[in-house]
């Protein structure tokens, strides 16, 4: 029999189930995206010639078959040896695929390998993010302190928080209760706008589950003797892939292969209502910039979309119960504030990809400079581009500011801390990303796996992705989530258990084979 299947959201989740279903003789698909562009936070944003990566974006993964899957849709420009931990099986580095959208300026669509730097920025001094353990974090600390976190951590070793119920017993279970409190609390609480004890310890067994001080130590002592260390943690990693231009010409790459493949991309067109009849997903609803609206038939639907929104989209097949859990679930906004330098205005030169900022009294969260993820990012490599990082919900006053008094608090704040001597950038702009993350907190999230339970028992809607599922995913675990649900529809083996364990095993998260 014939498919057609509906895929709501064109972002890294959309757009890798979109690519393994249109190869399928029997298969047809269309992609919905509600934007004017592919990629979801995952795509480029480009200002005066400058280009904004939102949230910054490592291509890297663990998992062999998404390193191939990239390295297929986009070559790799290196000079002389790849490095070990970013080579793979079959790779073809000559071509550029068949399908793959011309990149800006009339250059060939490849991706730049790339050394990684994030580092902690507190008392206007820099530590290595994870925490290293090494020379420079112990001079930093000072000797005291030294000594009385590694007590705390011995401690935090001998006398386990039983059970885990929180992120901060996961946090104080695996780096002390003082490693905790200098560089983990602030942060994460400024990030998420809660206490880090009411934050399920979920959110810990998604991103970090297995780094740990000891790891990192034993990392760090590795790579002062010159030894190649197998790399055990993707927080771990020395390089990683990047598209030259941004993350998101590798989703522009990815949809025009997509529609030359004869798949149906429809841009500006929302998903308003998805139909459940006799418990199966019939048709969806569609409206375009225009205000006009449609309904496509389908066989299956497979749904980026954040799962209270899809939820209310189709209200009338759940019960009062299941509804009222997908209207009370939380997220938390994004708010990126690029700002332009001269070299001149920084006191220092800066080589990292991000910095978390631990400075009390300012509202920043993390800073990018764009320049290091690629020198392609900015227009004039004589300038410093950066992305200051707002954590926010859109009910707060920060997200309320108008984008004039944003660029203002950006710009003071980053005086203010010490990263620039200006007072002024050359240039600003302000990009907003509502829902960018999914809040692992609250009474709604404590009942998230009934509402996951009504939803996977219409078996042919299948929900992958970070909204799409609740979770928080980097893009190669959404990747996963899609290429899982693309297999169920094309064999017909539908087991939705299996979409959800992807990501709760370290196997697909934070480690990775070098």
């Amino acid at each position: 029999m014939s498919k057609h299947v509906v895929i709501i959201g064109a972002g890294p989740a959309g757009l890798t189930a979109a690519l393994e279903l249109v190869r399928q003789p029997d298969v047809t698909v269309t992609v919905l995206e509600a934007d004017s562009c592919v990629g979801g936070i995952s795509r480029t944003v480009q200002h005066n010639g400058n280009r904004i990566d939102i949230g910054g974006h490592r291509f890297f993964s663990k998992s062999d078959w998404v390193m191939q899957w990239w390295a297929d849709m986009m070559p790799i420009e290196h000079d002389g040896e790849v490095p070990l931990n970013l080579r793979y099986r079959g790779q073809s580095r000559d071509a550029l695929p068949v399908g793959a959208a011309p990149a800006p300026e009339g250059k060939p669509a490849s991706m730049l390998v790339r050394n990684r730097l994030s580092r902690i920025y507190f008392n206007r001094r820099f530590f290595s993010y994870p925490l290293k353990m090494d020379v420079d974090s112990f001079r930093n600390l000072g000797a005291t302190k030294s000594v009385l976190f590694g007590i705390s951590y011995m401690r935090s070793q001998v006398k386990k928080i039983e059970p885990e119920v929180s992120l901060e017993d996961f946090l104080i279970n695996r780096f002390g209760q003082r490693l905790y409190r200098q560089f983990f609390k602030e942060y994460t609480e400024k990030v998420w706008g809660v206490p880090c004890n009411e934050i399920s310890a979920d959110w810990g067994a998604q991103r970090i589950k297995s780094l740990s001080i000891t790891k990192a130590v034993f990392h760090a002592m590795r790579g002062m003797l010159g030894l190649n260390a197998k790399v055990a943690q993707t927080s771990l990693i020395e390089n990683f892939l990047y598209p030259k231009h941004g993350p998101g010409e590798m989703w522009e790459t990815a949809a025009a292969k997509f529609e030359a493949l004869g798949g149906t991309l429809l841009m500006k067109h929302k998903a308003i209502a998805l139909d459940v009849s006799d418990g199966v997903a019939r048709s969806v609803t569609v409206q375009d910039d225009a205000g006009h609206v449609s309904t496509l038939d389908c066989t299956h639907v497979i749904s980026t979309m954040p799962v209270r929104e899809l939820v209310a989209a189709s209200r009338n097949n759940w019960s009062a119960d299941i509804a009222s859990i997908a209207d009370n679930l939380q997220y938390r906004d994004f708010i990126t504030v690029g700002l332009l330098y001269r070299s001149s205005d920084l006191p220092r030169p800066l080589g990292d990809n991000w910095i978390y900022i631990q400075e009390p009294g300012v509202n920043v969260g993390r800073v990018q400079v764009f320049n290091n993820w690629s020198p392609y990012m900015v227009s004039d490599t004589s300038m410093v581009w950066m992305g200051l990082e707002f954590f926010c919900k859109e009910t707060d006053d920060l997200w309320k500011m108008d984008d004039a008094q944003l660029q203002q608090l950006a710009q003071r704040e980053m005086k203010q801390i010490g990263l620039v001597s200006s007072d002024a950038a050359l240039d600003a702009v302000v990009i907003r990303v509502p829902k960018a993350y999914p809040g692992y907190f609250g009474e709604a999230y404590a009942r998230f796996d009934e509402l996951r339970d009504a939803l996977d028992s219409v078996p042919n809607l299948f929900l992958v992705g970070r909204n799409g599922m609740h979770r928080y995913n980097n893009q190669d675990h959404s990747m996963l989530t899609a290429k899982e649900a693309a297999d169920q529809i094309i064999s017909g083996d539908v087991d939705k258990s299996r979409l959800w364990s992807i990501n709760v095993d370290d196997e697909y998260h934070e480690e990775a084979k070098a």
